[in-house]
């Protein structure tokens, strides 16, 4: 398993669309899910150690932000052939068991991944009101451990200073991450 950092926010880049089935069986778009201040796109998959380490106060997290008009969507890009636990039946399992109050998407095509640039998960992309890029930075300090004493809540806190000022952290920490597990290519 090899561990992945993206790269910094760039500020103002806009979000790309999409069109993704989800967990609910019903397609979401960009427009569908943004919320009143902003929106929190994050790449996730249910086999990465370092999501799981994170999973249980990413969601308290992400139902603590809809206070502030910031939404989330959670999008899977993984290969699910290779990659069996990440299939669209286990993402509906792991929605449920942990009570997702967010879309949890299929991205079976990748593209959705490539039009982000995401390259990990975790990987979050922090936009406000606009759509504009304000954050793309770790969820906290934790890593795949337990969170320290006084634990830094580096995508909370950014999240809603985007939806107070529409402007993120100068200052972002990158995520930390397995890397996305991309199709193998077709064999000529």
């Amino acid at each position: 398993m090899a561990s992945l950092n993206p790269p910094v926010c760039n500020f103002g880049q806009p979000a790309a669309d999409f069109n993704l089935l989800g967990v609910d069986g019903k397609r979401h778009t960009l427009s569908s899910c943004i919320g009143k201040n902003g929106l929190l796109v994050m790449f996730i998959c249910n086999h990465c150690p370092f999501v799981k380490a994170i999973k249980t106060r990413l969601v308290a997290d992400c139902f603590e932000l809809k206070k502030y008009g910031i939404n989330t969507v959670a999008i899977q890009s993984n290969d699910t052939e290779n990659y069996p636990d990440d299939s669209y039946e286990r993402m509906i399992e792991e929605s449920k068991l942990y009570n997702f109050s967010f879309p949890y998407l299929l991205d079976d095509t990748q593209e959705v991944a490539k039009a982000y640039g995401a390259v990990c998960t975790p990987d979050f992309f922090g936009f406000n009101a606009d759509l504009k890029l304000q954050y793309r930075g770790r969820f906290d300090a934790a890593g795949r451990g337990e969170p320290p004493v006084g634990n830094p809540r580096d995508l909370f806190n950014a999240m809603k200073l985007i939806s107070e000022t529409g402007q993120g952290p100068r200052e972002q920490i990158a995520s930390i991450g397995c890397s996305i597990k991309w199709f193998a290519p077709e064999s000529i």
